[in-house]
């Protein structure tokens, strides 16, 4: 793709995000393949670089097999976290700065060392300092919440903020963890971390191998979104959202701002 087209559509998504404003899907009107949209993701979060933002780590989509078949992909997609992406836990998140959000729960792993190469199974654990239980805000910048694959991957694979619980140390294996996401103190969405790959170890294996092909070095002390284990659930204003994880314990936030119509969306 002709470098100043990737530099047009990155500038469109970023404008998107910051002005709360969503857009058509980018494939629309404009032949996008998968190395496209990894371009054009690239160039956004530039965008925000330049702005002051620094990077922090990285997000993984599609850790789900049942979503591999649904897109017929065979292997992961992967975005940029950065600091101003950070939601306090505890803190009140405010839904008036995004478009149609939506949270999920995941595992959040702290890297110990650089990561520079594809990692096997059995060496990934050697490569982290802590894990916490996370949830991810997803909030696409496409209109109704509609994309095909190049979309979210040009659109950051829809990361909007983290919020990220208390550290433990990588202990235990957690490839069978009750998970429990909860508005108000009501269950919304149950699980099981066997629903990440069927072991969240495996998402640090397979960021590896996404990664090294890029060139690309994942710093010692990055965070690692190791993906949902469970659907994604609309987030709605005046909610206390909590998710609990078996053996990691609990992470927690509030939400405020004004309701919007479109916060549910479409079908993801």
């Amino acid at each position: 793709m002709n470098p100043d087209l990737i530099s047009l559509l990155a500038a469109r998504l970023d404008d998107a995000a910051r002005l709360r404003e969503p857009i058509a899907q980018l494939s629309g009107d404009t032949p996008l393949t998968l190395d496209d949209a990894y371009h054009v993701q690239s160039e956004s979060i530039a965008l925000r670089h330049d702005r002051g933002e620094r990077p922090v780590g990285i997000k993984l989509g599609f850790t789900s097999r049942a979503k591999m078949i649904q897109m017929g992909v065979d292997s992961l997609i992967w975005g940029c976290l950065t600091d101003a992406m950070l939601c306090e836990e505890g803190g009140v998140l405010d839904l008036s700065a995004y478009i149609h959000p939506r949270v999920e729960p995941e595992v959040c792993y702290l890297t110990s060392r650089d990561i520079s190469r594809p990692l096997t199974l059995a060496e990934a654990g050697s490569y982290l300092e802590a894990v916490a239980p996370a949830m991810e805000i997803i909030d696409s910048r496409y209109r109704d919440f509609r994309f095909t694959l190049a979309d979210v991957v040009a659109d950051n694979c829809s990361s909007a903020g983290l919020v990220v619980g208390p550290w433990s140390r990588p202990g235990d294996a957690l490839d069978n963890r009750g998970v429990a996401m909860e508005f108000d103190g009501r269950a919304v969405q149950l699980g099981s971390t066997a629903a990440i790959l069927g072991n969240p170890l495996r998402a640090l294996v397979q960021a590896s191998q996404l990664l090294a092909p890029a060139g690309m070095v994942l710093p010692a002390g990055s965070l690692v979104m190791a993906g949902a284990a469970t659907a994604a659930e609309a987030l709605r204003p005046g909610c206390h959202v909590r998710t609990r994880i078996g053996g990691l314990g609990q992470v927690e936030f509030l939400t405020a701002g004004p309701r919007q119509a479109d916060y549910c969306g479409g079908a993801a």
